[in-house]
């Protein structure tokens, strides 16, 4: 009997995004990652004596956002809490956060596992402040402070121990990670520190009800490595229950390089922090009104686009997919159907040559010269079989890379392309193929009938492109068939 079916992971994650506001959460200080170390502080966030906290109004509004679209319950009173402990990144000895009312209760995530659709229940999402970077590999005496993020905001997404594999949870952060990106409210970008993620692991005997022993893995930067970090330690404590050694809570930190991870301290309890109410700031109320103006606002989100798209525009499931895997890329297919009802030509176009060309040159959709309406008539041209789509992507469109403001027929006309379909050019091309392979002729008449896309692929060869391969079709299997 494998161990994984004799016992049961049980995983829930805390989700640290870094809000895109453009100042820190209680001052006015920037919140824009990449600015040289302590510039961008002030005496409120380096907590000098006498200052004051004022509040961002736009993190409360981005909260409500994140709240909505997680089918959170939005909770109207409000008010901040200090928690105590102390860390060389947080001159205030102690961070604000929300901790007996968080801004949304409850609420869901959905993915997709396996073809099966599940929610993974949400505990709670509260606003908090970040604590600055300690950097220990800058001087090889001395930990460095850099104070630039103490004080951006934050939101805590904690779900409830409600995943059962490390691939549940891989799931379920890529979903965050495409919901906060959709919102607007929060790049996603791990690996610059705006979204991070602690995973509570646990396992148990499969039937047991009563959870086992947690272990925190903290600071996880990738989504790989929740993955990897989650995969680990469930075989760890599966490891230590076999052999009737005692599972320790705590607090552990990933090694990416190892894969493994290794314990920081034991794992601090609630009255630890020594909660008490923030007296510096005020409660605050979120009004109906509020939260109505908050829930028009939001985009249309991943989930019910992927249904538009494929039953409205009856795209293949896997092209709504990856359409709707980000926010620019759907806007952009969205913005080039405005002109065009041919919706999976306009989806090939999105998910071939404007992807690979993005990769290639390591570029985004907003710097794409060519405009959505330009793909419609290239889109156009190639419906009125005056050129291929492959000369179409080859030929034509590195063109209006570099001279966007032409006319994809214009260029079509400039470099010789539009298709031929004079049956007299057609029968040339044809008779020169086949006089070159007779002995290909005679396999395809002795019955190797899938040599006629040998034929006609030698026919658009020659023909340079130009040649009508729908016409060519026909005319070859008239010839060959004679």
């Amino acid at each position: 009997m494998s161990l994984l079916k004799k016992y049961e992971p049980v995983i829930g994650l805390e989700v640290h995004t870094q809000l895109l506001t453009k100042s820190k959460l209680f001052c006015g200080d920037s919140a824009i990652f990449g600015a040289a170390p302590n510039t961008q502080v002030s005496p409120v966030s380096l907590a000098h004596p006498g200052t004051l906290p004022v509040m961002n109004k736009k993190a409360i509004d981005y909260a409500i956002k994140i709240g909505v679209a997680f089918n959170c319950d939005i909770i109207r009173h409000n008010y901040f809490a200090r928690k105590n402990y102390f860390y060389p990144d947080l001159p205030k000895g102690y961070q604000v956060s929300q901790h007996t009312t968080p801004i949304c209760k409850n609420g869901f995530v959905t993915i997709m596992i396996n073809g099966v659709q599940k929610n993974i229940l949400l505990n709670r999402i509260h606003l908090e402040e970040d604590a600055g970077k300690s950097i220990h590999d800058a001087d090889e005496n001395f930990t460095c402070i850099d104070l630039n993020r103490a004080g951006v905001p934050l939101l805590e997404i904690v779900s409830e121990p409600d995943m059962h594999s490390a691939e549940e949870a891989y799931t379920y952060v890529t979903e965050i990670r495409k919901i906060v990106r959709y919102l607007e409210i929060c790049d996603g970008n791990m690996e610059e520190g705006s979204m991070r993620c602690d995973a509570n692991i646990s396992v148990r005997l499969r039937g047991e009800k009563k959870l086992g022993t947690k272990v925190e893995v903290k600071n996880l930067n990738s989504i790989r490595n929740v993955k990897r970090a989650i995969d680990f330690e469930i075989n760890r404590l599966i490891h230590l229950l076999e052999n009737n050694e005692e599972v320790m809570q705590q607090t552990r930190s990933f090694d990416a390089v190892s894969g493994t991870t290794f314990s920081l301290r034991d794992k601090e309890e609630a009255n630890d922090y020594r909660y008490f109410s923030e007296p510096d700031l005020t409660p605050f109320f979120i009004t109906d009104e509020k939260i109505e103006s908050i829930k028009k606002s939001l985009p249309v989100l991943p989930a019910v686009l992927e249904k538009k798209f494929i039953f409205e525009y009856a795209l293949p499931l896997a092209d709504a997919k990856i359409l709707c895997d980000d926010r620019e890329t759907a806007t952009f297919f969205e913005n080039i159907i405005c002109h065009t009802r041919n919706y999976k030509a306009a989806a090939n176009w999105v998910l071939g040559p404007v992807k690979s060309y993005l990769n290639d040159t390591n570029t985004s959709l907003d710097s794409l010269p060519v405009h959505p309406e330009t793909f419609a008539k290239l889109i156009e041209i190639i419906e009125a079989g005056k050129v291929s789509f492959s000369v179409a992507a080859s030929r034509i469109f590195p063109v209006l890379i570099n001279f966007p403001e032409k006319e994809p027929i214009e260029i079509t006309k400039e470099l010789n392309l539009l298709q031929e379909k004079n049956d007299d050019s057609l029968r040339s091309w044809i008779d020169e193929v086949l006089s070159k392979m007779p002995d290909k002729v005679l396999e395809y008449k002795k019955g190797k009938k899938n040599l006629i896309g040998l034929f006609s692929g030698e026919v658009k060869k020659i023909s340079k492109g130009k040649a009508d391969m729908k016409a060519v079709n026909q005319l070859l299997n008239q010839k060959l068939n004679q």
